[in-house]
């Protein structure tokens, strides 16, 4: 496994992205440019990377590439396809986004999203991505959430099947699925579930965690790892499973000292657990 995180990238230069990801131990991190960065700027990172050891784990593509508006379907379509042929060039192991939302806002819900339809034009549209650039390092994978397909590992596993293309693989957040008590206070089977099920496709992970209130009707937050109740001895311990590279990458977080502390969080559950985090400084 490999831990990973955003750090400082004010100055934009390779060799002080590298120092920033050392200072923080992270053998893993997400390519901090966007496919429209200067070319030698994004061949110098991904250079970089390769020469320090660290393992890129993803490049972000976050858009809605099902909006209902033809134009911003259109936008998102083309951007994806750019940020997956930045995967490509960096060999990045994926190239991250959701499926998006027939709701105006790109990540929202919508009485549609879980609709035979709506499935079908994510299979349409995720084809189109992945047939523009025909990846061969990288993949293009879409993260699970609570209200658009993939809503379950199940679901994902039939998206799979229908999108039939080698360049389409897995990005695993079970944060994002946790949005029952069932799946809160059995959150444990779900992630073994997701492993079963996903394993021999995921490239690529994020770490949060997930906290129940007694609000009413059903209150869920993302929190820090460490602040909810994410099964993070289980988490690892799938992990550790897979191919030692696996990222883990700490994401949603306000500041640099709260990624220290759930740093400090998953590298202590690890250690109970008997399990380390690989990266090119040293074992952590």
């Amino acid at each position: 496994m490999r831990l990973g995180g955003p750090v400082d990238h004010e100055r934009g230069d390779a060799e002080s992205w590298i120092a920033a990801l050392k200072a923080h131990n992270y053998g893993a991190a997400g390519f901090p440019l966007p496919h429209d960065a200067p070319p030698e700027q994004i061949q110098a990172h991904a250079v970089a990377a390769r020469a320090a050891g660290v393992v890129i784990a993803e490049v972000g593509a976050w858009s809605n590439p099902i909006a209902g508006d033809d134009g911003e379907r259109r936008t998102a379509i083309a951007f994806c396809q750019a940020q997956l042929a930045l995967a490509e060039e960096v060999e990045a192991r994926c190239c991250v986004n959701i499926a998006g939302s027939r709701n105006a806002r790109w990540d929202g819900p919508h009485p549609d999203n879980l609709s035979t339809d709506t499935f079908a034009l994510i299979v349409d549209t995720t084809r189109q991505i992945i047939d523009a650039v025909k990846p061969q390092r990288t993949v293009y994978s879409l993260e699970m959430m609570p209200w658009i397909f993939p809503d379950s590992p199940e679901s994902y596993l039939d998206l799979i099947a229908a999108i039939d293309r080698r360049g389409f693989g897995v990005h695993l957040d079970p944060v994002n699925i946790v949005n029952s008590p069932g799946r809160y206070f059995r959150n444990g089977e779900l992630i073994r579930e997701c492993f079963r099920l996903l394993g021999p496709h995921l490239r690529s992970c994020h770490a949060k965690d997930t906290l129940m209130s007694s609000t009413l009707t059903t209150h869920i937050d993302e929190v820090r790892p460490g602040l909810g109740a994410l099964d993070y001895a289980v988490f690892l311990r799938e992990a550790s499973r897979l191919d030692a590279d696996l990222p883990i990458i700490l994401e949603h977080l306000p500041d640099a000292a709260e990624y220290d502390l759930a740093a400090v969080h998953l590298r202590s559950v690890a250690e109970s657990e008997g399990l380390t985090f690989d990266s090119p400084w040293s074992s952590a």
